[in-house]
């Protein structure tokens, strides 16, 4: 039990780096969140940085997710350590400690987790998000439907409850934490990339 605590206190204190504001100020001596949407993730960096730093940030926060599930293997070697680790590598991200508990959007951290726990479902998730993004020009909605999506493949792949599980509550966190995202593509107010 002790390592499964362990391994959550520091995936969560991993995901809580603010990649994007480290990145940013580093780099390109900008605070995002004084910038566009505020927000510390990679749509952000893009659209106030430029292409180098979106990727670069989304790089950083995806790396934190599979961070949290290999520390989680390495410490207790379960599917529920490896499942915990990368949740708390995305709770970490959407509420950080260094930054009041504020943080991303937790889409990028997420991935890194799903590219850890199941390459299949990424991969179709991943060009699910990427045809959206490239159609519609909307991240926001690109990410609501592949949070969305992931459960459903995960159930329909066969994977552990565990896993399942976690794509669930993933799910539900970028979709709570896109709501205003949401509001906004109902009014058709929302910002493309």
């Amino acid at each position: 039990m002790t390592d499964y605590i362990l391994a959550a206190v520091i995936a969560y204190l991993i995901g809580s780096i603010p990649s994007g504001l480290i990145l940013g100020k580093l780099f390109w001596h900008t605070d995002l969140r004084e910038h566009g949407s505020h927000n510390i993730g990679a749509t952000n960096a893009w659209r106030t940085l430029g292409k180098g730093a979106g990727i670069a940030v989304f790089i950083a926060d995806s790396l934190k997710g599979q961070a949290g599930v290999a520390l989680g293997l390495v410490l207790a070697g379960t599917p529920l350590a490896a499942v915990l680790g990368g949740l708390f590598a995305i709770i970490g991200h959407s509420f950080s400690i260094f930054l009041g508990f504020h943080g991303g959007k937790g889409v990028a951290t997420s991935l890194g987790v799903l590219t850890m726990l199941m390459g299949d479902v990424t991969f179709i998730v991943f060009v699910v998000w990427f045809t959206i993004v490239y159609m519609t020009r909307y991240v926001s909605l690109g990410s609501v439907v592949a949070g969305f999506l992931t459960p459903i493949l995960a159930a329909l792949y066969g994977y552990p409850m565990e896993y399942v599980l976690f794509t669930v509550i993933a799910a539900i966190l970028v979709i709570v934490r896109h709501r205003e995202n949401i509001k906004r593509l109902m009014n058709g107010t929302e910002n493309k990339i």
